[in-house]
């Protein structure tokens, strides 16, 4: 990759970009867990909508190389006890080359503190980049415990990976 990786808040000028990297997210993810387009071939966007609504309890991050946008990363609870990675998504083009581990790095960055980070266990390229990402962020000092989801008994449960960033490490005596 000739280019950096630029990480940056996502603007309502970006919404355009940021709606088409939504759709191929929501496509990858429509693997475990069969979820159909709608009749007029979007997905449901509630997270998206929210993501760009004005809540000061939320932020979406846009990450480019160059002039192409590559990515996306959308925090939620920036105002409560944890911080949460409500949607992530890194292009094909340039996965598995470091994109993906600098992204989370520089948002989680920009907000210390306690963060979760949900994911579907049966989607093994995911589980084992968070598993990475969590491990490159704060050595051994995660957690991860299944949840169930939410009003949806049908489903496997989430996991959900938690930390502390920067983590607190005390000398040993």
């Amino acid at each position: 990759m000739t280019s950096e990786l630029i990480v940056r808040p996502a603007r309502s000028a970006d919404r355009p970009a940021v709606e088409r990297l939504w759709l191929l997210f929501r496509h990858d993810l429509s693997e475990f867990g069969g979820q159909l387009p709608n009749p007029d071939g979007t997905f449901r966007s509630e997270w998206l909508e929210a993501a760009f609504s004005g809540d000061p309890d939320r932020a979406p991050y846009l990450f480019g190389v160059g002039e192409h946008p590559v990515g996306f990363a959308f925090v939620r609870g920036l105002g409560g006890a944890a911080r949460v990675v409500n949607s992530f998504f890194v292009v094909r083009g340039v996965r598995r080359g470091g994109v993906g581990l600098r992204g989370v790095r520089e948002v989680v960055a920009r907000h210390p503190g306690d963060w979760e980070i949900p994911f579907q266990d049966e989607n093994t390229g995911a589980a084992r980049f968070w598993r990475r990402v969590a491990t490159e962020l704060v050595g051994d000092a995660w957690t991860e415990e299944a949840r169930s989801v939410p009003e949806r008994p049908d489903l496997a449960p989430d996991v959900w990976i938690s930390f502390r960033y920067p983590s607190v490490r005390y000398p040993g005596p």
